[in-house]
């Protein structure tokens, strides 16, 4: 009789796999990424979904995903960074001074625009924790501060242009370049190449020649990002510190100190960013990092990300990345005009906000 009543017992009901599927943060991305991929087999010429056309729209995907997963975590955590477009900037700023005005070696110089980045979103993190502002208003303070100090520095250390150059010159021979710039594997692609298993130039030289590195820290950051939101301690404490902060607190999660963690993170994140382009390039400038703000969120809440913070995965913003290196790059093998690009966009993100959270409240019974 006991264990016919136990096995009654609602308490103890298992859920489904597609229940716990469908609450899944990351399921509108995922669908999101389905659908625009269908939508480009029909519409874009066959040589985007080759292996050099995939290369094409992951670069892009691969440096706003950086922006986008630290940008996730920040708001599963309960707060926005405004700031972040404008840090690519003055990290690139201080970077480019680093290696090219100074002549240090990367060794040096990458730890120290890592240090100058954590420190301003510190004080962002600072700022929003001590005088109770929206992070809303207070990184868009420094979204303008930042920009405005990457372009007063550049003038200053470059006697008035806007344009820092000489970046690839100065870190050329250093043994750490090849890990921020250029394409990994190179060999292997080659030897690919050389036995016909990939699409090789008349000079036998591989149409792909690698892997850009960008692509490899966005998996990597990916990876990390999914495994400290859900199997560690600190996972716990971000989710529980967006979800209620006054809950959290009473449970001993040190808020103060996770708030303050995920601002420098997206700040890194930025300096990440700053770094890989501005090698990548050759040089930086006081527009690098424009709008990127906007489109890391936009990533984030396509990846499921709630603005009221508690919900979200790093996972769902990889997959939201992808969607927007998809479209931006696709749109070029269309015979779309590219002026439709925002409009898709825009469209994209609303579809998703939409199905997430018509998903989650069917799943979960929320009204």
């Amino acid at each position: 009789m006991a264990n016919a009543t136990a096995s009654a017992d609602e308490r103890i009901k298992t859920e489904s796999i597609t229940t716990r599927l469908m609450k899944r943060p990351e399921l509108g991305a995922i669908g999101g990424v389905i659908l625009v991929t269908i939508f480009f087999l029909f519409t874009a010429s066959g040589t985007m979904f080759t292996f050099s056309g995939i290369m094409n729209f992951l670069t892009p995907a691969a440096q706003l995903g950086i922006l986008g997963i630290a940008a996730a975590m920040l708001m599963i955590g309960g707060e926005f960074d405004l700031s972040i477009g404008s840090m690519v900037a003055f990290a690139g700023m201080i970077f480019g001074v680093l290696v090219v005005n100074m002549g240090l070696p990367l060794i040096f110089a990458i730890p120290l625009t890592m240090g100058f980045a954590a420190a301003m979103g510190a004080i962002n993190g600072a700022i929003v924790l001590r005088t109770g502002l929206p992070s809303f208003i207070v990184t868009l303070a420094f979204l303008f501060i930042l920009r405005g100090a990457s372009l007063v520095g550049l003038k200053i250390f470059t006697n008035g242009s806007t344009q820092l150059r000489g970046v690839r010159e100065s870190v050329e021979g250093d043994w750490l370049a090849p890990f921020f710039s250029g394409d990994a594997f190179g060999g292997a692609f080659q030897w690919m190449a050389d036995n016909g298993w990939i699409e090789a130039l008349n000079s036998g030289t591989p149409k792909v020649p690698g892997i850009p590195v960008e692509i490899l820290w966005f998996i990597a950051v990916a990876a990390v990002a999914t495994f400290v939101l859900l199997r560690t301690p600190a996972g716990n404490w971000i989710f529980a510190t967006g979800g209620d902060r006054n809950a959290a607190s009473n449970s001993g999660v040190p808020v103060r100190k996770v708030k303050i963690s995920l601002f420098m993170l997206t700040a890194c994140a930025a300096a990440l960013v700053a770094i890989i382009t501005v090698i990548d390039t050759g040089s930086t400038d006081a527009r690098r990092g424009f709008m990127k703000e906007f489109e890391a969120i936009i990533a984030a809440v396509i990846g499921g990300c709630l603005l009221t913070g508690g919900y979200g995965s790093a996972i769902g913003a990889f997959f939201g990345a992808i969607i927007f290196g998809m479209v931006t790059i696709g749109l070029t093998y269309t015979g779309f005009d590219q002026d439709w690009f925002q409009v898709f966009l825009g469209g994209m993100l609303l579809l998703a906000v939409v199905f997430n959270n018509a998903i989650r409240k069917r799943v979960t019974g929320e009204r």
